[in-house]
């Protein structure tokens, strides 16, 4: 089972879900603080982390960016009912997925799985590498570059750019991207996938251009090219 790095400030949440996700055969090393859950990263080497929105200290906004400054491990935030701007801000920084409390260790097992699965299972995985303008993508290798350069892209984005590519110029609405993206059938948030987006854009795209790959299609969704 996956290593999970659990930061959240509230001792009962934390102690709770620290123990849910250890009778499930999960490694769980805790921190009650931003500034304790970056210390851990390097030692513990998590492949997973959960992140709790509103902590002391370095909020969960800014430990999610220094995060995605060396490592694109799967993120998943903890949110209080509500938060809606800040889950917004806590998506385009980053984080793959969001969870609302307080929920079920079921809930928070069955999310941590399907966020692992877009590592292990890619949408539209075959092998080969394809070029499409100056962009390379490496399907079996699950890794991206720009003329030569490699992009480094967090596990919802590659997963998005996999299945967009994968069938060029097809449309997909935002509620087809969250069930084959995210395996959300039962949670359409669009937030997700339009921050996803948005993040996507910043890496593959040219900033001062329209964009080339990943197209908005107003009223529908959106598609890869063409190009």
């Amino acid at each position: 089972m996956p290593r999970v790095l659990l930061i959240e400030d509230d001792p009962s949440i934390r102690e709770g879900v620290g123990l849910g996700l250890r009778r499930r055969g999960h490694d769980v090393s805790s921190a009650g603080t931003g500034e304790e859950g970056l210390a851990l990263m390097g030692g513990f080497r998590p492949e997973l982390v959960l992140l709790d929105l509103m902590l002391p200290g370095i909020n969960g906004v800014q430990v999610c960016r220094r995060i995605r400054e060396t490592s694109q491990v799967p993120i998943i935030m903890l949110t209080a009912r509500g938060d809606d701007f800040d889950i917004v801000v806590g998506l385009e920084a980053g984080a793959d997925d969001y969870i609302v409390k307080p929920a079920r260790t079921e809930v928070i097992e069955a999310r941590i799985k399907a966020v692992l699965r877009r590592l292990s299972d890619p949408v539209g995985s075959r092998p080969g590498v394809e070029h499409h303008g100056e962009l390379t993508i490496d399907r079996a290798g699950l890794s991206v570059a720009k003329n030569g350069e490699r992009v480094p892209l967090a596990p919802s984005e590659i997963k998005l750019l996999l299945h967009l590519s994968a069938s060029p110029e097809q449309v997909f609405s935002r509620q087809q991207l969250l069930e084959y993206v995210w395996d959300h059938s039962y949670h359409a948030d669009a937030r997700l996938v339009d921050a996803c987006v948005r993040r996507l854009r910043t890496k593959v795209e040219d900033p001062d251009a329209s964009p080339r790959y990943i197209q908005t299609v107003r009223g529908f969704g959106y598609r890869f090219g063409p190009l």
